[in-house]
């Protein structure tokens, strides 16, 4: 799983020209599942996004988590964050989950976050959306779920 995690002051999805999602402050995630992601996968990242310092704690930038500061997620499935750009002209997505396993996967990744008390809004899986945002910082962490079993050097 491969996540964008950008800090917003607000966002919102539209589908065909109609809001969809919307939040206020929080974090705007674009979500990507891997073909060998699971649902223990996504709940893990998502105590990650969520318990993440990455909201202002009185001097310092990043002091608090998502859940501490009371913000919001907005949820936006984007396979493309998986392309493999390493050959010819055209990405491939081959590393991406396939569209049953994705949506369910990102609906769980959703579930999870609920699940930690964060109050989540949800682009539409398979959708041609506009994402609109107010970068916060501006923020912006790629989280890799590889990277997390990955021991800490130093």
């Amino acid at each position: 799983m491969r996540v964008v995690i950008q800090r917003v002051r607000r966002a919102s999805v539209s589908v065909d020209g109609e809001t969809v999602a919307a939040i206020g402050r929080g974090l705007l995630l674009f979500a990507a599942i891997a073909g060998d992601d699971d649902e223990a996968t996504v709940r893990r990242v998502a105590a990650k996004c969520a318990e993440m310092r990455l909201f202002p704690a009185g001097r310092d930038g990043f002091g608090c988590s998502l859940l501490e500061a009371g913000g919001e997620a907005l949820v936006v499935p984007q396979f493309t964050l998986l392309a493999d750009v390493r050959r010819g002209r055209r990405p491939s997505f081959l590393a991406a989950a396939g569209p049953e396993d994705a949506a369910s996967l990102v609906d769980a990744f959703a579930g999870a976050l609920r699940a930690l008390g964060v109050r989540v809004a949800a682009g539409r899986f398979g959708a041609h959306m506009l994402v609109e945002l107010e970068n916060d910082g501006p923020v912006t962490i790629i989280l890799d779920s590889a990277d997390l079993a990955r021991p800490r050097r130093g």
